[in-house]
């Protein structure tokens, strides 16, 4: 079992989702002290918002990563350059593999008096990072029982259930709900690091309390992990075996090396057909940043 010492609270900063709507995230990946949690790479947290046109992402491009969307409330179109148009609502997954490139736009609707959810990167091992990019929606995601506590099984295996989505490293991803002083012991693969974020209400373990935004990372080696509940609470359990390579992630491109992402940049602001086209209602494409007055290096 790992030891309490072993753990790491991640708390999250303030980034702008978009400079259109002024929406902020909570973002507790990449973080200063912790890069990756097996091959997830990057976990945006927003909401809840009233401004339900708060997602409003115009098209923009990805290499070498899949995005995860996940929400609580609200809905959201995603559009992108191989022609896919889908509404996701909570307790669907919209798992896009950009592969070798493909951008995409996202538009939440005005459907819900709120918004909220997770935007979450999973980095593709060097043996797949090119190949063709996909699309797919999950609408009838795996649930279990857990005595009091409900799991949904967005990516991987937990619990004795498994998600249709393809994965393409090891990897585990759930949605957990858990009632206000409710205590549970969640199952871990030895072999797998974790992360556990509150992303509604807060909890506690080994009398440490994650508040809401924050996440707690736990190192390999542990079976099993008890938390309980302070309030109701939604906690987002990421986890995968450490993986193994080193990544260049910068704006929305992951590669390997220097020459790789300002090859990725040039192809997107020349609107090379690489990335393809979004037709979307927004119509805009949103340009790439300008390059650091330094060499890029994976870590």
């Amino acid at each position: 079992m790992t030891s309490q010492s072993e753990r790491l609270l991640l708390e999250p900063r303030r980034v702008k989702l978009t400079t259109r709507s002024g929406t902020e995230v909570r973002r507790t990946l990449p973080h200063k002290n912790l890069r990756m949690i097996g091959a997830w790479c990057f976990v945006d947290h927003f909401g809840p918002t009233e401004d339900t046109a708060a997602m409003s992402v115009a098209a923009h491009p990805h290499t070498g990563l899949q995005t995860a969307t996940w929400l609580f409330e609200g809905s959201v179109t995603h559009n992108d350059s191989l022609g896919s148009r889908q509404v996701i609502s909570p307790g669907e997954l919209n798992l896009m593999t950009a592969g070798r490139g493909i951008s995409h736009s996202e538009l939440s609707l005005h459907d819900a008096s709120s918004l909220s959810g997770v935007q979450l990167w999973i980095a593709l091992p060097n043996s797949v990072r090119a190949m063709p990019p996909t699309f797919v929606h999950h609408a009838n995601l795996p649930e279990v029982q857990m005595g009091e506590a409900r799991a949904r099984v967005f990516m991987g295996e937990f619990f004795g259930v498994e998600s249709p989505a393809v994965t393409h490293s090891p990897l585990v991803g759930v949605e957990l709900k858990v009632s206000a002083g409710e205590s549970i012991v969640i199952p871990l693969n030895e072999s797998f690091e974790y992360g556990l974020l509150a992303a509604e209400g807060s909890f506690a373990n080994a009398g440490q309390d994650i508040q809401f935004g924050e996440m707690i990372y736990l190192e390999p080696g542990g079976s099993s992990i008890e938390i309980v509940a302070h309030e109701d609470a939604t906690i987002i359990v990421l986890g995968g075996e450490p993986f193994g390579e080193k990544i260049l992630m910068w704006w929305n491109f992951i590669g390997r090396t220097h020459e790789e992402i300002v090859d990725m940049r040039i192809e997107w602001e020349s609107a090379s057909t690489i990335f393809g086209t979004v037709r979307d209602d927004l119509g805009e494409r949103i340009p790439a940043p300008e390059m650091p007055h330094v060499r890029l290096q994976a870590r």
